[in-house]
């Protein structure tokens, strides 16, 4: 059992760390395979591969150590733009920040460590993701993250095998936890000003703290390595298929979408801004094209 606020300090980076160099590899070889001989000058691109580029966090008005990140961004022939963030970060909440954090209130101190990642695919047939886990450490402690699906056009299929795989993670550490989980997903990633949800969903969850510290850490690598076996498999059952002008133009107006929710709601965009961290890397999540009519 894990029983010191230290070591679980220094365990949880390691994790993200290896999952995100799992994830890394894992979409690497994607680009390799792709043959694409329908896709032009796609397919003529040589494979690829991540460049990784460190920040550290700054807090105004002061010096120390305030940790900081490391940014991995692809730009490849079947990734337009991919990222696959980490991050470990300490500091002191700005008193507008405080009340919105459990915990910080009593002491405005923090620390947090996590991995974010957003893909933007070149085929309007594949479609774009997020997943993020994160753990929060003020007076309190807690997990959270999850991924959601966003496609340009909806696949039922898709739809559920993507659903499948985490709902396979969550049953395996509580019944309760994929339909809660689920519903706060839709609830969450819903642009109320166009009265639509963002994508077909997935899990979200925050504040997870059971109680059990290393079983909410089992939970949340099992949400990292759900995420890393099913959507490998989404993108190699259809980077290959062929694409019109016009399906593309649809893309482009559905990401306008997504850009409009990651800068208006996004509660990760408003807590990066918030807490003096990287504004390149916090923005990695928007598309590196969008439209709108």
């Amino acid at each position: 059992m894990t029983s010191t606020t230290q070591e679980r300090q220094e365990l949880v980076p390691v994790w993200f760390r290896t999952l995100r160099d799992d994830i890394c590899a894992a979409f690497e070889e994607l680009e390799d395979a792709f043959v694409g001989e329908h896709a032009g000058q796609l397919a003529e691109r040589e494979p690829g591969r991540f460049v990784r580029k460190q920040w550290e966090r700054e807090q105004e008005g002061e010096t120390g150590d305030f940790g900081g990140g490391e940014m991995s961004l692809m730009r490849g022939r079947v990734f337009e733009k991919v990222g696959v963030n980490i991050s470990t970060v300490k500091g002191e909440f700005s008193r507008e920040f405080r009340a919105k954090m459990p915990g910080a209130e009593e002491n405005p101190q923090f620390w947090a460590s996590g991995i974010s990642l957003v893909a933007h695919m070149h085929s309007p047939l594949v479609p774009a993701v997020h997943m993020n886990t994160r753990f929060i450490v003020t007076t309190k402690s807690w997990f959270g993250g999850g991924s959601d699906l966003n496609p340009m056009y909806p696949d039922d299929q898709d739809t559920a095998d993507f659903h499948a795989s985490f709902k396979a993670a969550c049953d395996a550490h509580d019944p309760e936890y994929y339909p809660r989980f689920k519903e706060w997903c839709d609830e969450y990633f819903f642009i109320p000003h166009r009265n639509e949800a963002r994508g077909v969903g997935g899990i979200f969850y925050d504040y997870l703290d059971s109680g059990d510290w290393d079983t909410d850490f089992a939970f949340t690598k099992d949400v990292g390595r759900a995420f890393l076996d099913i959507y490998p498999r989404l993108v190699r059952r259809h980077m290959e298929r062929p694409w019109t002008d016009e399906q593309r133009r649809h893309q482009l107006f559905r990401r306008g979408r997504y850009a409009e929710f990651n800068l208006v709601y996004d509660r990760g965009t408003q807590f990066g801004l918030k807490t003096g961290g990287n504004v390149e890397a916090i923005l990695m999540s928007l598309p590196p094209e969008a439209a709108w009519p």
